[in-house]
């Protein structure tokens, strides 16, 4: 199995037909959206400030992230940083170590779409304790309070990109 991270701009027609048609659970819906709103966002107005990626697996769309950066940014980030969004692994696909190779490919991503970031930045549910314990075990770090959601206080989460490998 080869799975590496690619920007949306370089799928073939083929794989954005697959790629809508990714599927998260419903009970993720909160945290991730679903696949139409994530692309809704990237497309409907094209901005240098937006980008998203596919996680390829032999060359098929299994999963998909947004990065924003100024004017995108949300509020409780850093300028100097790009924010994770939308992060959604086809259900179909979790448990196999996906979420994790996306993650491990962001950092170079990041870098190759906005050389001058010093960190990725991300919020999450502090309930969400899968997701929190992903981001944990591959070296973010949890920097306090984002912004209050429906369900309370979001953590902030930190990857200071000169701590990670080029």
């Amino acid at each position: 199995m080869q799975a590496r991270l690619v920007p949306y701009a370089a799928l073939s027609q083929l794989q954005v037909a697959h790629l809508k048609r990714l599927e998260v659970r419903p009970e993720q819906l909160d945290a991730s959206g679903d696949i139409e709103s994530a692309l809704y966002t990237l497309l409907n107005r094209p901005a240098p400030g937006i980008r998203g990626f596919a996680l390829l697996v032999d060359d098929r769309p299994v999963a998909f992230l947004l990065l924003k950066r100024p004017p995108f940014l949300p509020l409780w980030a850093d300028e100097n940083a790009a924010s994770l969004h939308a992060f959604q692994v086809d259900w179909r696909f979790q448990g196999r170590g996906l979420g994790r190779a996306c993650l491990q490919a962001l950092p170079g991503v990041a870098r190759g779409a906005w050389p001058e970031i010093t960190q990725l930045m991300l919020s999450v549910d502090p309930h969400n304790q899968v997701a929190l314990n992903l981001y944990l075990s591959q070296g973010w770090v949890d920097c306090g309070e984002a912004y209050r959601s429906k369900f309370g206080y979001e953590r902030k989460l930190v990857l200071a990109l000169s701590t990670v490998m080029a």
